[in-house]
């Protein structure tokens, strides 16, 4: 095998570098991986580059001759969801075609592996396959902490079609937060560049001026408020950064999304209510690999609904789905 250059798509984007491998080249053993990074043979838009190096779109990733095999066989609690996995993904289905499936992911699942993760998403798609060859393939992701709508691919063509409309920002996404606080205005654009930040209690997002961060801009606008000081919003990220609308309510607007600790301290929490995230993908709108659009929404996971309504919130219970030619 000959060395390759590959682009990095926008379903990779934010993923580390050693995750990226093993997902496209899972023959290669973590030893083998680590050695190509320490020699330089791997490299990032022509630098070196390390294994926790997180990997943004349109980058070009330098691989060298790879050693040949089948690919080392997953554990089998990665290859096989339990009877109950299986009924629980099932009953996250939203809509589902021949290309694509829609799911209403969980608070507190996380969509990929990494340290300490022995139960994702992603290792249990094979549960979803309902006839088809190919496994369901993520085309986006959402962090562990955040409900609402996740679409996977059913195929290669379907991936593809999937991950150009996320590339080119033809996919529409609108989430539901419950802020802590009320912003000094009711809506509008946040542009506030991002970058990442290390630290002895792990990577954080921060803002960043000039050159050094990434540029980031998230829509906003109030749906309601509460007496409790407490703002329910509806945000449209234009951009897709790591934990870019937590950054943006904390910091750029001062009022912490409900429950986010990690950017908002203990000014994110509320006596008596959920300290669980209170992030949720309500809505994904997209063009279908198969023409026309597909527009889905998802139902608030019950810590939200239950804030929600202490809060005297009254929130839509229902769910939608539809394909438009």
């Amino acid at each position: 095998m000959s060395v390759q250059h590959r682009i990095v798509h926008a379903a990779d984007a934010e993923s580390r570098l050693d995750r990226w491998f093993r997902r496209h080249f899972p023959q290669l053993t973590q030893g083998a991986l680590q050695k190509m990074l320490r020699t330089g043979q791997i490299r990032v838009d022509g630098r070196r580059a390390e294994a926790s190096t997180r990997l943004e779109r349109g980058q070009e990733i330098r691989i060298p001759p790879l050693p040949e095999g089948p690919a080392p066989e997953a554990p089998a609690r990665e290859r096989m969801a339990s009877e109950e996995d299986a009924r629980d993904l099932e009953r996250m289905i939203l809509y589902r075609d021949e290309h694509v499936i829609a799911l209403n992911k969980p608070h507190g699942l996380p969509v990929q592996g990494g340290p300490n993760i022995r139960k994702h998403l992603d290792g249990m798609l094979d549960v979803l396959r309902f006839g088809h060859d190919e496994r369901p393939r993520l085309v986006h992701r959402l962090d562990r902490d955040t409900s609402g709508v996740l679409l996977l691919a059913r195929g290669a063509f379907a991936a593809n079609r999937l991950a150009s409309a996320f590339r080119g920002r033809d996919a529409q996404k609108t989430y539901w937060a419950l802020v802590v606080g009320q912003p000094q205005i009711q809506g509008g654009r946040i542009d506030m560049p991002l970058a990442k930040q290390g630290g002895p209690r792990g990577e954080r997002i921060v803002p960043a001026e000039g050159k050094d961060g990434a540029y980031a801009i998230t829509e906003f606008n109030t749906i309601d408020v509460a007496r409790r000081h407490a703002t329910w919003l509806e945000l449209k990220p234009l951009t897709g950064r790591t934990h870019q609308l937590r950054v943006h309510c904390a910091a750029a607007l001062a009022c912490p999304i409900l429950g986010d600790g990690k950017y908002g301290g203990q000014q994110a929490h509320l006596e008596g209510m959920s300290h669980a995230l209170h992030l949720h993908a309500r809505a994904i709108s997209v063009p279908h690999p198969d023409g026309g659009s597909l527009e889905v929404t998802a139902p608030l996971p019950r810590h939200m609904t239950e804030s929600f309504s202490t809060l005297g919130f009254e929130v839509p219970r229902t769910h939608a789905a539809r394909r438009t030619p």
